[in-house]
Parts: structure tokens; sequence; C-alpha cells
């Protein structure tokens, strides 16, 4: 490693920006990470809400779960493991053609690990980010112009008593032009709550069709409401007997998933003279193994500089 490397700005601590900061400072590099957010996380954040009744609710409403195949990623999963940050979980899946207006299929056991992090979607990147030698410094943001995403309603609901009648902990829907997943946040591992808490995903046709009507500026509370009755529509119409939520709340996610991989062999964006690497899920697949195996390419360029 180049000695002149010895201090490295990260920008954004999502997943991706997380994972670069942590190898560069396993490395000996001193690393500033730069966040515009209140906090850690990105799309894998977690949300804190009050209920009107004076309830605390929480919901993982961006990445609802993760798995990986690639073995480099799977020995970060492995460590997380270990410390406490990350467990697999075991819950029923399936899909729901609105069609039909039934399950259609279930996964098998084993099909494909899934994994969360503990005890919030958030965790693992706040862990990284409090290593030693890593800075945290907020009001700060790197806008990359030009990458087209698809955007995405989420729908955070908290019931008083589990929805005993749906069959799966989490689901995807087929043929619907609303919702596109359904997910039992509270039935995962490490979460305490009262109740039954849910996360809703709408259609990315859905989304774009809103703020086609509405535009990009932040959502009215007005568009806000009409998405979450929409949702909520759909998902009572599945016909599991679902009653009204004590807490409910939408939250838009203008660019949830990259439509492109823009660096699938580099799997970052490398300017050796400006010593600038660009790492995120959207250098090599849309997902958080894709912003994992990014974080750790961008860290291995500036490692070797």
């Amino acid at each position: 490693m180049n000695n002149l490397v010895s201090k490295v700005a990260v920008i954004g601590s999502g997943i991706s920006g997380a994972v670069c900061a942590s190898s560069l400072a396993k490395n000996g590099i001193s690393v500033t990470v730069f966040e515009s957010a209140r906090g850690p996380g990105g799309r894998m954040s977690q949300r804190r809400e009050i209920s009107e009744d004076g309830r605390e609710v929480y919901f993982d409403h961006g990445a609802p779960f993760f798995s990986v195949s690639d073995t480099a990623a799977l020995g970060y999963i492995n460590e997380w493991k270990t410390k406490g940050l990350v467990a697999e979980w075991k819950e029923n899946f399936g899909s729901f053609d609105r069609n039909l207006n039934q399950f259609t299929d279930f996964e098998k056991e084993g099909f494909e690990t899934k994994y969360v992090c503990l005890p919030g979607m958030n965790s693992v990147c706040r862990a990284l980010c409090l290593e030693p030698d890593l800075n945290l410094v907020p009001e700060f943001a790197l806008k990359l112009q030009e990458i087209p995403v698809k955007p995405c309603f989420v729908l955070m609901l908290a019931f008083r008593q589990p929805l005993s009648l749906v069959p799966a902990k989490g689901f995807a829907f087929k043929n619907s032009k609303v919702l596109s997943w359904a997910f039992c946040d509270s039935s995962k591992p490490g979460r305490s709550a009262t109740g039954e808490s849910w996360v809703l995903h709408s259609t990315s046709e859905y989304a774009e069709d809103i703020i086609a009507q509405t535009g990009l500026q932040k959502p009215s509370n007005a568009t806000l409401t009409k998405v979450a009755e929409d949702l909520l529509q759909e998902f009572q119409s599945t016909g599991f007997n679902i009653p009204q939520p004590f807490f409910m709340k939408a939250h838009r996610w203008g660019s949830a998933f990259p439509a492109a991989s823009i660096a699938k062999e580099d799997k970052c964006l490398w300017d050796k003279n400006k010593r600038l690497a660009i790492c995120g899920d959207f250098c090599v697949s849309p997902n958080v193994e894709g912003a994992v195996l990014s974080g750790m390419a961008a860290a291995s360029k500036l490692t070797q500089f």
C-alpha cells in the first residue's frame, strides 16, 4: 500500500459506504464518513414512530432482508453473525396471485437463506461506522446524476393482534398493480413488539404513476394519505380478514432500486488520478449483496493505490 494514502473521506453511510469505510479502517487508514441523513443506514434504515396512544413502533422501512451467494460477502456475513449483528430470518415465504386471490406457492425450507440485522436493519451500518479510526460527519451528501432508478412507496402498519389468517410472514404479489411485497416486520429475530407490525412495498409502476401526478418534490400529507389508503386496501383485499391498524404511515423512496448496473466488472467506479472511488448497489446489482461487494471493491482500490 502506498503510505501517502493515510486519510480517506467516505461520502454516505449506507451499507456500501459503511463496508468500504470499515475495510479501510482495518487497513490502518484514518476514515471520515460524511452522511446527510440523521444516521447510518441509507436504504437499510429503521424507523421509530409514536402511535396516537403513545406506543413506540419500529419498522425496517427500507430493505426487509438480504441474501448472499458470493464467498467474499459471506465472509462478512459470518463475521457479523458472530458479533450478534445478523441472524437468519426463518419464516414462511410465498407468492400471492391477485388475479386468483390465493397463494400459489410457498418457498421450500432452505431455498434461500434470508438475513436480517439485529435489532434493526441499520444495526450493521451503525456498528461499522463506530469502529476505531472512523469519524461520522453529518450534513454532507454526494449526488450521482443520470443513474436510472425505480421509486417505491412503503406503508408501515401496526396491528394490536397478530394476523393469524395470513399463512406467510413475507410474500410477493403477482398480478397486482399496487403491491409488490408484504413483510411481517415483527416476526424477525431480535424484534420486541406489542401486537404485530407489517411493511408493504408498492410496485414501481404504482409509485411512478403517483410521482407523475404529484411531482418529485416531497410528498404532501394528502398524497401520503392516499398512498396509505391504496396500499392498505390492496392488502385487505387478499381476503385474510385484515383489520384496521392502530398505526399507519407511508414513506416514499424516490430512488429505491437502481435500474442499471454501471460497473459490473470492477464493482466500483475508480479514478486513479483523483484517488476517487464511487461504490454502491448501482455498480453491481440492486441489492444488499451488490452494495457490500461494491464497498469491498472500493476499499481494495484505495488500499492498493
